[in-house]
């Protein structure tokens, strides 16, 4: 079931690539981010109540909330840059780049989390650089 919803991530975030690009002509991409950011915060916290999770909040360790503000804030600090970089170039050389994540990922789950490196792990990292690169140049 994982790969479905991760298929389903992809198409969304293709789809958020194109949306941005067309929504951020004429207006400033740091409000564009913040709009987005609502619409994200609205739809986030409609499915915790839907689903009857508000409650789980007081269980949540300090460590894990720690983390999750972090991963926040990298959230915040990526969509900025994506979105001023969306309205700068060209969303087709953009894309790929902001893309590369999957490689940066890569190696900083090898380094923090201290997951199994595989011949096949190497090999698609270094396809997608190559493709990201192909694709920029």
């Amino acid at each position: 079931m994982w790969i479905v919803f991760a298929l389903l991530s992809a198409l969304f975030a293709a789809l958020t690539s194109i949306f941005a690009k067309i929504g951020i002509q004429d207006i400033n991409s740091n409000l564009a981010t913040a709009i987005r950011t609502i619409v994200v915060l609205i739809m986030a916290w409609s499915v915790v109540f839907i689903t009857g999770k508000q409650h789980d909040i007081a269980n949540i360790a300090s460590k894990n909330m720690l983390f999750l503000v972090l991963s926040g804030i990298a959230t915040g600090l990526s969509w900025l840059c994506y979105y001023r970089a969306l309205q700068l170039g060209q969303a087709s050389k953009v894309i790929p780049i902001d893309k590369f994540s999957l490689v940066i990922g890569m190696a900083l789950a090898f380094l923090v989390l201290k997951e199994t490196i595989t011949i096949k792990t190497i090999i698609g990292g270094v396809l997608i650089t190559i493709g990201t690169f192909v694709l920029i140049l």
